[in-house]
């Protein structure tokens, strides 16, 4: 028995592009005005790292007020790159990479993911006295960030969180819960560990084609999701598929910004993705919606003028 979305059979896609990057992986890629580009999966040289520990990595580049960037589920911090090099000609950016994604290594078998590396998250904005810095994360990255921002309110100014729900499971359905998702969560991480390399590059390249519009893009996804550890994928997905932020976010304090990704040629339906995002995120006291079309998951790629103007408008409010 598989869950499966709630509604007409249209909000298939709507799971398929803005939210199935949770449990198929995601991508680094380089994208610009001019279109996309795909990375390597491991780089030439490493960078310098302002900081790391079993949890996470930063590297920090450029300078004035912070802002930190996390990557999603299996991505690589080279998915923030472009808008890492253009924002840092005015701010410090610190770009996170997530242990057992894209090749960074994994130590914790199958023990939890998310708790511990929003700890490790925090535990890096108190050591380097960062002054309430904004955070940008995409997929499971924005969903981190509201979970910082919930838990630690006092180290974030603002968040924006790019195709993120703060209930992933939401996606089946308005009746889902967390206890009700959990064997589906079980048995997803379960599959994951089970596929032989083959089999699972198989279903990375079939499911990336709802995730991004770029071809080489849809590729790269794939070269980061094989080199993630696939223990760290398995309890990862497992979190977030059974995390619910929503109770948390009537209380909430810090400004929210839930940009969502929508796109009438194959991604999610306008009127679809308008609907879930706003019954989702509505608890927020102080919330902006912002709607991207003819973008799917990665709309850092697929729109990367309005993505920007969407990041300085946030950093700029």
């Amino acid at each position: 028995m598989m869950m499966r979305p709630s509604g007409r059979a249209t909000l298939r896609a709507l799971f398929a592009a803005s939210a199935l990057a949770l449990a198929v992986g995601g991508a680094g890629l380089i994208a610009g005005p001019a279109g996309a580009q795909t990375v390597a999966p491991t780089a030439s040289a490493a960078p310098a790292l302002a900081f790391r520990n079993d949890r996470l990595s930063v590297e920090v580049i450029g300078a004035g007020p912070d802002v930190i960037l996390i990557p999603g589920y299996a991505s690589s911090r080279e998915v923030w790159r472009p808008l890492a090099l253009r924002l840092s000609a005015t701010h410090r950016v610190h770009l996170v990479q997530l242990s057992g994604f894209a090749g960074e290594p994994w130590s914790h078998g199958d023990g939890p993911f998310l708790v511990p590396a929003i700890a490790a998250l925090a535990a890096y904005v108190e050591g380097a006295r960062l002054q309430r810095p904004a955070i940008i994360g995409h997929s499971m990255g924005g969903l981190s960030a509201l979970l910082l921002a919930q838990t630690r309110p006092e180290l974030v100014g603002r968040i924006m969180s790019v195709d993120s729900l703060p209930f992933f499971s939401a996606l089946f359905g308005p009746q889902v819960t967390s206890e009700s998702a959990r064997p589906f969560a079980d048995q997803a991480a379960a599959g994951i560990l089970a596929a032989d390399d083959e089999a699972f590059r198989l279903g990375q390249g079939q499911n990336a084609l709802g995730l991004a519009r770029d071809p080489g893009v849809r590729a790269a996804m794939v070269d980061w999701s094989m080199a993630s550890d696939r223990r760290a994928l398995g309890t990862a997905i497992a979190d977030v598929m059974t995390t619910d932020a929503r109770p948390g976010l009537a209380a909430m304090s810090t400004p929210v910004w839930a940009v969502y990704a929508t796109d009438a040629d194959g991604g999610p339906p306008p009127a679809m993705a308008e609907a879930l995002w706003t019954r989702e995120w509505a608890g927020v006291p102080d919330l902006t919606l912002v709607r991207v079309d003819g973008a799917r998951h990665f709309i850092m790629a697929d729109q990367p003028a309005r993505f920007d103007g969407v990041v300085d408008q946030f950093l700029a409010d």
